[in-house]
């Protein structure tokens, strides 16, 4: 289980939070101006610096934390182990499940960078979901949506090797990128990537220089896919 770093790590206020603040959050995007400003009452912002833990595994579940600025990784360790579950951009609700169940949370979250959090208690979340059917429909929504990610990661986890997987990783990268040229930036470390898709630093190494044969080129953080259609067809893609 993952330990909170000292105090010194985290700046914690109340002065400025506004609805523009709670309307970045997409499960909070649509409430109504009156609870949000109920909400105003009760939430919190909090700033980290990277690789900070900022909510620890088995710690009880207070407060739902939606990123409102930068990126986190979710990850569980055992033994001075990790794997990470997940990486998570701004706009994010952390670790939603716990929040309405009230279970402690059941991974650990640490930041990738500069991060900004909104943090509402768990207990006036769970008030606003009774109260408010839209926002009842939104948290479905979320944890639907979760779920679905969830299995599609299991099942390729499960059909597809590992260079497979990391094929199918850039592909869904680039295919997100503005300009649509085939060429990005790796939004984290190459460590955590391979810990994000199941594999070793050591594998993720070779399986890169071995995509050079598909078209995928790598300088540092630095990636072009020169042929898509072979890369996909290679990752099992349908075109």
């Amino acid at each position: 289980m993952l330990t909170l770093r000292p105090s010194i790590s985290r700046s914690r206020h109340s002065a400025g939070t506004g609805p523009a603040d709670f309307k970045s959050i997409r499960l909070l995007a649509d409430i109504p101006e009156p609870h949000i400003h109920d909400l105003t009452r009760v939430a919190w912002q909090e700033r980290f610096t990277p690789r900070t833990v900022v909510i620890a595994e088995e710690a009880p579940c207070e407060a739902l934390y939606g990123l409102i600025e930068g990126t986190v990784e979710v990850l569980s360790g055992v033994d001075d182990q990790e794997t990470v579950i997940d990486v998570v951009e701004a706009g994010s609700a952390l670790l939603l499940a716990c929040v309405m169940t009230g279970i402690p949370y059941v991974a650990s979250v640490r930041t990738l960078s500069q991060v900004r959090i909104l943090a509402i208690p768990a207990t006036a979340v769970r008030a606003l979901f009774d109260g408010d059917k839209g926002f009842a429909r939104s948290v479905a929504g979320e944890l639907s949506r979760g779920s679905c990610r969830m299995l599609l990661d299991l099942k390729s986890l499960k059909i597809r090797t590992s260079i497979e997987r990391l094929a199918d990783w850039l592909i869904a990268m680039a295919d997100g990128q503005a300009n649509g040229n085939g060429a990005f930036r790796l939004p984290f470390g190459k460590r955590t990537l391979a810990s994000r898709l199941g594999m070793t630093p050591e594998c993720l190494s070779r399986s890169l220089r071995a995509l050079a044969a598909h078209g995928v080129h790598v300088r540092g953080r630095e990636v072009i896919l020169a042929d898509r259609p072979t890369l996909a067809a290679f990752a099992g893609q349908e075109q």
